[in-house]
């Protein structure tokens, strides 16, 4: 059994901040745990702007604080997201979040992310494996 809190994450390898500066992200799951799936809880920052395409992963987002707008990149498509909404990249999306307040959400990916990711120039996160 893991109990494990966000305070547990602070300031640890596991609390990881953008290259862009746009969002944080705590992991609270990881690939090393080997349960199949990561969890992270990720605030994106107001009016700030991330494009996003989880070639690699499928992601699930659920909602608990703040208000996004969210643009299905493919096919122009926008939805706000509020407390409560959940949205699943189940088809690789790309996509755009404008957080019009901070934007706290839940996510979970598969496969599991190691913690070490980042989105590159494509916005992907590469898929990488723990040893």
């Amino acid at each position: 059994m893991i109990v494990r809190s966000l305070s547990d994450i602070e300031g640890t390898d596991r609390d990881v901040h953008s290259a862009s500066g746009t969002w944080r992200s705590k992991r609270i799951v990881l690939a090393k745990e080997g349960v199949g799936f990561s969890l992270h809880e990720t605030v994106l920052y107001a009016g700030t702007e991330t494009s996003m395409w989880y070639a690699n992963h499928i992601e699930a987002v659920f909602c608990v604080e703040g208000e996004a707008e969210l643009t299905n990149e493919e096919t122009g498509e926008k939805h706000w997201i509020r407390p409560g909404t959940m949205y699943l990249l189940d088809g690789h999306e790309k996509h755009t979040l404008r957080p019009k307040t901070d934007f706290r959400v839940l996510c979970v990916f598969n496969p599991p992310v190691t913690g070490r990711e980042d989105h590159d120039e494509n916005g992907v996160y590469p898929l990488l494996t723990e040893a």
